[in-house]
């Protein structure tokens, strides 16, 4: 994918929407120095583009009584299209694990995963091995304390 053109109207209207996506159009239009249409078309095409993916609503998961973040590194020797599908799959099965990311170096994947305790914890895990074959090492660290969170783009990085 070809990376897409964006002016600075384009990245406030972005840095706006990021920070708070309920914000009225009429609102964002005249902080960016629009009228309310064009600034509607050009969060549209943002849309339609695939920058924006999707508004949502950031939920503290320790406020619901999910106060365990795990990181799970795992290894496998299998590096086939069919065994990464069949992860894929059985990942998104597993409704605690919130992020998976292919690495490099060490560890072959990491994911995400947000549980109640131990207990919740280890069902994630038995449900991962019992639906993952040829795992070669599945290890976990827990957090202690999050010490930055956030899914704000630094939209000065863009050029």
């Amino acid at each position: 994918m070809s990376k897409v053109e964006l002016d600075n109207i384009d990245k406030k209207i972005l840095g706006i929407i990021q920070n708070d996506a309920t914000r009225p159009i009429q609102e964002i239009a005249e902080a960016v120095g629009l009228t309310s249409n064009p600034c509607w078309r050009r969060l549209r095409r943002l849309e339609e583009i695939g920058i924006i993916q999707k508004r949502i609503a950031v939920i503290d998961p320790a406020k619901l009584g999910l106060k365990m973040t795990c990181f799970v590194r795992i290894h496998t020797s299998q590096h086939t299209g069919d065994w990464l599908e069949t992860f894929k799959r059985s990942v998104s099965r597993i409704p605690e694990i919130v992020e998976c990311h292919r690495m490099t170096g060490e560890i072959d994947y990491l994911l995400k995963v947000i549980v109640r305790d131990l207990d919740h914890y280890d069902k994630v895990y038995q449900a991962l091995i019992k639906y993952v074959p040829d795992l070669s090492d599945v290890s976990s660290s827990f957090s202690m304390e999050r010490l930055k969170s956030g899914h704000d783009v630094n939209l000065s990085l863009i050029q």
